[in-house]
């Protein structure tokens, strides 16, 4: 009687978190914001049903090729991209996923069991699992269309692998925020992460160079990999289809029997942290308070000539910030590193492009470092958080707040883009100087262009950035659909002046298209930094709620 009790009760509480999660939604939709987001949400989750639908399809047709020629084990192929699209994708394009913090439930009275299936309900929604959950249902298809006496095991197989990929991810992010608690491990793992992403992009170039020699020793790792292969979750899946295709099922259900147990063993990882979060497990950075305090000298602030005391002070905040980040740093050098990638891989192939066109490296590293610095300008006010209302109550107009971040912004790009000329040089030459004259008016035309709508959707459609979380958006839908937008037209006028200008031989032609188009630009942007106090002053009630939220 009591587990029945137990059973509704906890059945009650999933309604009516369903139920509160809807309310939310509807209630989000009274705002102008609310709206924008469900339409940005709603274009993107457009894409991405379009791109499952494609390969749903594919996968179909790869597992009925499979098994309709004999050759069950081949699904290991079809397997092996599903586990990392749904392990990777979250991790890679963290401005897309919405997982909520399912530990702002814990104040509530919530049973453990609730807690956990909340937990697990939370990370199915998300775009990596709806998309390899109908990558799965397509290969579940095409094994029923070859051999329709498999699709019951299949289904079965397929499930319980689907399961795995969904604790492991849950997994992952779970013990990966207990890390990222405290700021010096935070940094050390963010330091790490990117050398990993850095890392993967080398295995090309490698793979390339090492293929052109012959080596024996190739078909002994390819051997080695394939063994290995069949120990992961892709593997005992594939094995368990395979053999039972075969008529082993013996061997077929002992391999069935492994995923589950793989399963069962990161679930009680899994439930090791959760357990920890529902006893109350409180991570705090707050450092111990010391016997002695020692006095620290006052040491005066920068003193910019030219700029104000405040915004010289901003500017002075926002630089040793950023110095501070590993992460931002290493970042922000990545249009270098693509650079060395492009010029060791099949970039540099006799006929491609870089090849062909040597001079276009340095356009090419301008647009990408642009690029990577819209992820600091889009959300101007994201790692400030609650530190947004000492702008308020300080003695300073949030124009020169803004203006002394848009500088900041400005100084990292000439930085990088002085690099970048160091780099163009020694890998490829140095650019002809009309392209380059060219490059260097593009940015002054793209940059206030990418600044003036930063500084608007940063007032009107602000995300707390939390360093501590994992696999949560860090920018709002609207941010994304609005910053995409932007760059395609950027770049569409970009590549537009420059094929002008070569269809006429004359390089200069692209340097007077951006330097009338910079007029607009720069224009533009100053018209908008005038409005930023009016703007700050009407959106301070929302801006303050939304980046001092718990």
């Amino acid at each position: 009687m009591s587990e029945l009790n137990l059973t509704v009760h906890a059945r009650g509480q999933l309604a009516a978190i369903a139920d509160l999660r809807w309310r939310l939604f509807i209630n989000s939709l009274r705002t102008t914001r609310g709206k924008l987001e469900f339409l940005s949400r709603g274009l993107v989750s457009l894409a991405f049903l379009l791109g499952g639908l494609g390969g749903c399809f594919a996968m179909a047709a790869g597992a009925f090729y499979f098994l309709s020629a004999g050759k069950p084990d081949l699904l290991a192929l079809l397997l092996w991209p599903v586990f990392f699209f749904w392990q990777v994708f979250p991790v890679m394009a963290t401005a897309f996923t919405n997982n909520p913090d399912s530990s702002d439930l814990l104040r509530f009275p919530l049973s453990y069991r609730s807690y956990f299936l909340v937990r697990l309900a939370y990370g199915s929604f998300d775009i990596a699992p709806a998309l390899g959950s109908m990558w799965l249902a397509g290969i579940f298809l095409g094994i029923g269309f070859a051999r329709p006496t498999l699709l019951l095991w299949a289904g079965l197989v397929l499930l319980a692998f689907a399961l795995v990929n969904l604790l492991i991810m849950q997994m992952v992010f779970a013990w990966v925020e207990r890390w990222l608690a405290r700021r010096r491990t935070r940094e050390i793992l963010g330091v790490l992460f990117i050398l990993l992403m850095l890392s993967l992009q080398l295995i090309g170039p490698l793979m390339e160079h090492f293929g052109r020699r012959s080596r024996p020793e190739m078909t002994r790792w390819i051997e080695l990999l394939r063994t290995t292969q069949a120990l992961f979750p892709p593997g005992l899946a594939a094995d368990a289809i395979a053999q039972a295709a075969r008529s082993h099922f013996m061997v077929s259900f002992s391999s069935f029997l492994l995923l589950c147990a793989l399963g069962t063993t990161i679930g009680y990882f899994l439930h090791v942290r959760l357990g920890a979060q529902y006893r109350g497990e409180n991570l705090s950075e707050v450092a111990a308070p010391s016997a002695s305090i020692e006095r620290q000298p006052l040491r005066p602030g920068w003193n910019l000539p030219g700029l104000p005391p405040s915004v010289a002070a901003v500017f002075e905040k926002e630089i040793r910030y950023l110095a501070r980040s590993g992460p931002m740093l290493l970042t922000l050098i990545m249009p270098i590193f693509m650079l060395v990638i492009f010029r060791l891989g099949p970039m540099s192939r006799q006929g491609s492009f870089f090849a062909r066109a040597p001079n276009m490296a340095f356009p090419a590293a301008a647009g990408y470092a642009l690029l990577i610095l819209t992820n600091l300008v889009y959300n101007n006010f994201g790692g400030d958080a609650t530190g947004i209302q000492f702008f308020y109550a300080s003695p300073v107009r949030f124009s020169q707040i803004i203006l002394a971040k848009n500088l900041t912004h400005a100084t990292i790009l000439v930085l990088e883009m002085a690099l970048a000329w160091v780099a163009v040089t020694y890998l490829y030459g140095p650019p002809a100087p009309g392209i380059a004259l060219a490059t260097l008016a593009g940015l002054l035309f793209a940059a206030p262009v990418n600044l003036a709508a930063g500084n608007l959707l940063s007032i009107y459609s602000p995300k707390k950035l939390d360093y501590s979380t994992f696999g949560r958006q860090r920018a709002s839908q609207t941010t994304v659909l609005v910053s995409l937008l932007v760059q395609i037209i950027v770049v569409s006028l970009g590549v537009t002046a420059f094929l002008v200008a070569r269809s006429y031989g004359r390089s200069w032609m692209a340097s007077a298209i951006f330097l009338a188009l910079a007029a607009i630009s720069v224009t533009a942007y100053v018209t908008v930094l005038k409005k930023m106090d009016r703007i700050a002053e009407q959106r301070r009630e929302t801006l303050i709620s939304e980046l001092c939220r718990t």
